[in-house]
Protein backbone atom coordinates (compact mmCIF):
# COMPACT_ATOMS: atom_id res chain seq x y z
CA UNK A 1 0.00 0.00 0.00
CA UNK A 2 1.40 3.55 -0.95
CA UNK A 3 2.97 5.24 2.43
CA UNK A 4 0.94 8.76 2.66
CA UNK A 5 3.73 10.97 3.97
CA UNK A 6 2.57 14.10 5.25
CA UNK A 7 4.91 16.70 4.73
CA UNK A 8 7.07 17.88 1.29
CA UNK A 9 10.49 16.10 1.57
CA UNK A 10 12.03 19.83 -0.29
CA UNK A 11 10.67 22.64 1.96
CA UNK A 12 8.40 20.40 4.68
CA UNK A 13 5.01 22.04 3.36
CA UNK A 14 2.10 20.00 5.71
CA UNK A 15 0.56 17.70 2.90
CA UNK A 16 -2.71 16.36 3.93
CA UNK A 17 -4.07 13.06 2.55
CA UNK A 18 -6.26 15.22 0.21
CA UNK A 19 -4.14 17.39 -0.87
CA UNK A 20 -2.38 17.95 -4.30
CA UNK A 21 1.14 16.07 -4.12
CA UNK A 22 3.94 14.38 -6.21
CA UNK A 23 5.24 11.05 -5.69
CA UNK A 24 8.11 9.24 -7.76
CA UNK A 25 8.48 5.29 -7.97
CA UNK A 26 10.06 5.31 -4.58
CA UNK A 27 7.47 7.45 -3.16
CA UNK A 28 9.49 10.13 -2.66
CA UNK A 29 6.79 13.24 -1.65
CA UNK A 30 6.92 16.67 -3.03
CA UNK A 31 4.37 19.54 -3.14
CA UNK A 32 2.94 21.39 -6.23
CA UNK A 33 5.68 24.32 -5.85
CA UNK A 34 8.52 22.36 -5.97
CA UNK A 35 7.90 19.75 -8.26
CA UNK A 36 7.46 22.63 -10.35
CA UNK A 37 10.46 23.93 -9.74
CA UNK A 38 12.13 20.81 -10.25
CA UNK A 39 10.71 20.04 -13.45
CA UNK A 40 9.03 16.93 -12.31
CA UNK A 41 12.17 14.89 -11.83
CA UNK A 42 13.08 13.68 -8.40
CA UNK A 43 15.93 14.85 -7.29
CA UNK A 44 16.89 11.91 -5.11
CA UNK A 45 16.63 9.31 -8.18
CA UNK A 46 15.90 11.38 -11.25
CA UNK A 47 12.65 9.64 -12.00
CA UNK A 48 9.46 11.25 -12.88
CA UNK A 49 7.33 12.97 -10.43
CA UNK A 50 3.81 12.35 -10.82
CA UNK A 51 0.57 13.37 -9.24
CA UNK A 52 -0.45 11.29 -5.99
CA UNK A 53 -3.56 9.58 -5.66
CA UNK A 54 -5.70 11.27 -3.01
CA UNK A 55 -7.03 9.19 -0.10
CA UNK A 56 -9.84 9.86 1.88
CA UNK A 57 -10.01 9.93 5.73
CA UNK A 58 -11.08 6.91 6.58
CA UNK A 59 -14.50 6.92 8.48
CA UNK A 60 -14.71 5.18 12.34
CA UNK A 61 -15.50 1.39 12.00
CA UNK A 62 -14.77 1.68 8.44
CA UNK A 63 -12.51 -1.30 7.77
CA UNK A 64 -8.61 -0.89 7.64
CA UNK A 65 -8.15 -2.63 4.08
CA UNK A 66 -9.96 -2.90 0.70
CA UNK A 67 -11.15 -6.54 -0.58
CA UNK A 68 -9.92 -6.48 -4.14
CA UNK A 69 -11.58 -10.43 -4.68
CA UNK A 70 -10.09 -12.96 -6.25
CA UNK A 71 -7.69 -11.97 -9.14
CA UNK A 72 -8.33 -15.49 -10.89
CA UNK A 73 -12.30 -15.36 -11.25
Amino acid sequence: MLEMKTACEHCQKRLDHEDEAYICSYECTYCKSCTVSFDTTCPNCQGSLLRRPPRQARKEGSPSTVSRGDPLK
